[in-house]
């Protein structure tokens, strides 16, 4: 019985294969799908998150031949259990163990068949068309090894680590002094975050962010996957300079933009992260610097790991300290809707009774969000008057400043909406959630609020 040969090649892509070559697959009775893009998900305990992650995720592949591998680190939040039930055409790779983020993207970068190839964080929604406009870029753009995009958090100010430059002692130094804070916008003291680059136009840079790396995977297949010897932070680092040295080039692509929760699965306050970050900056140093400068990156990053360590520690104290003044105040809010913090499981109400809230949405999702959440005040603006403004100046006028909590509907609100929203309003102590009023939850950045 011979096999269907199914061929969805390009002409470009079939212009590597020569006519025997071809003749030869097919007396092989193999079948070849060509796939466009492949997109790798590494999770561990973010389950809100990655389940809002892949819904964002569907529709930016809409029209893109895609694959969507989620590979799971040992969770045990019903991870694996959200994306068997609601994402059934996923490959998941479930870990017995947590292995880390270069291995677990390994994992699945072995069993991709995609030209391209995304490493994406879960505690990231991308916009609707951010795909379509970065693929397109490096079609055109035959030198682009990596591309990165412009980032922002949830707040909507932009995340520096957009675009980033090698982290050499002099770049390491200037930012573990804060010289790299004291002069943002410095050639000289903010190599770090290339600090003098504008966030809003294309560049190449030396790093891209391991939340958002689409690479060509023909770069891959000559430079090698993921460094094993990075367990988390560094691998992306590498993996750019190994791109660089390959005679390629990476990109910052801020035309395409999403949003990044950031640090769900480790906290930046934590003896761990400090730990794991400043380990990977030494092992880097070690694979890819010259000896003296191996020995000058270690005094510049042994005293930054005690320092960083020991705020820490002192910051986690302080915490524990306080902590039963949190609890008391618990106990008030016990049987009300609440939002539950991912790092501590603190038990925070909803302060609608203090604050205005404005929400995304239509009048009778903004009465679902009202009722489910228990909100006091309230308005709402819908998703058309939003697309309608054609100015910044129009759309402020939506969102007046004494607003202090925007609340995006998740079934009515696109993700460029929201980010439309989240940059005008970035200079404002405006807080962010975006709410499903089916799964009846609202996300923020280190919070999940669950009326279940």
């Amino acid at each position: 019985m011979r096999t269907t040969f199914i061929f969805l090649l390009p002409l470009p892509a079939l212009g590597g294969i020569k006519a025997q070559n071809i003749e030869k697959l097919l007396q092989q009775n193999a079948t070849f799908v060509y796939m466009k893009l492949s997109v790798i998900i590494v999770s561990y305990n973010v389950k809100y998150y990655l389940e809002q992650c892949l819904d964002a995720l569907t529709k930016a592949l809409n029209g893109i031949e895609s694959e969507v591998f989620v590979v799971d680190n040992h969770s045990d939040d019903d991870s694996v259990k959200m994306v068997s039930s609601l994402f059934p055409a996923v490959h998941l790779i479930v870990n017995s163990e947590n292995r880390g983020f270069s291995k677990a993207n390994n994992q699945a970068i072995k069993l991709s068949k995609g030209e391209y190839i995304l490493l994406l964080n879960p505690d990231t929604l991308l916009e609707e068309d951010s795909l379509h406009k970065a693929m397109h870029f490096m079609d055109q753009h035959m030198d682009a090894g990596g591309l990165g995009v412009k980032m922002i958090d949830s707040q909507g100010k932009f995340l520096p680590e957009s675009k980033r430059g090698l982290p050499t002692p002099w770049a390491a130094f200037c930012k573990m002094s804060l010289l790299s804070v004291l002069f943002p916008h410095s050639r000289w003291f903010n190599q770090y975050h290339l600090g003098f680059l504008p966030e809003d136009q294309i560049h190449q840079i030396d790093v891209l962010a391991g939340a958002f790396m689409l690479l060509r995977k023909s770069v891959l297949d000559t430079i090698g996957s993921l460094d094993e010897d990075f367990f988390m932070y560094g691998e992306d680092i590498d993996l750019s300079y190994r791109i660089t040295q390959a005679g390629f080039h990476n990109y910052y692509f801020p035309v395409s933009r999403i949003i990044h929760y950031k640090g769900e699965s480790t906290r930046k306050s934590s003896l761990n992260y400090v730990k794991i970050f400043y380990g990977s900056m030494l092992i880097f140093a070690r694979k890819h610097f010259a000896t003296k400068n191996k020995l000058l990156m270690a005094l510049i990053i042994l005293p930054g790991v005690y320092l960083r360590a020991c705020s820490a520690y002192l910051h986690r104290l302080l915490k524990k300290l306080l902590h039963p003044i949190f609890k008391e105040s618990q106990q008030i809010t016990i049987d009300k809707t609440h939002i539950v913090n991912s790092e501590d499981m603190r038990l925070h109400p909803i302060p609608g009774d203090k604050y205005t809230i404005l929400i995304v949405g239509s009048p009778e999702e903004g009465e679902k969000i009202k009722r489910l959440f228990n909100l006091q005040i309230i308005n709402t603006v819908s998703p058309d008057a939003v697309i309608s403004c054609k100015s910044q100046r129009r759309l402020e006028r939506l969102i007046p400043k004494e607003v202090d909590i925007v609340i995006y509907s998740a079934k009515e609100t696109t993700i460029t909406m929201m980010i439309d929203i989240m940059e005008m309003t970035k200079d404002l102590s405006i807080r962010h959630y975006i709410a499903d009023t089916d799964k009846k939850i609202i996300i923020r950045n280190g919070y999940v609020l669950d009326a279940n």
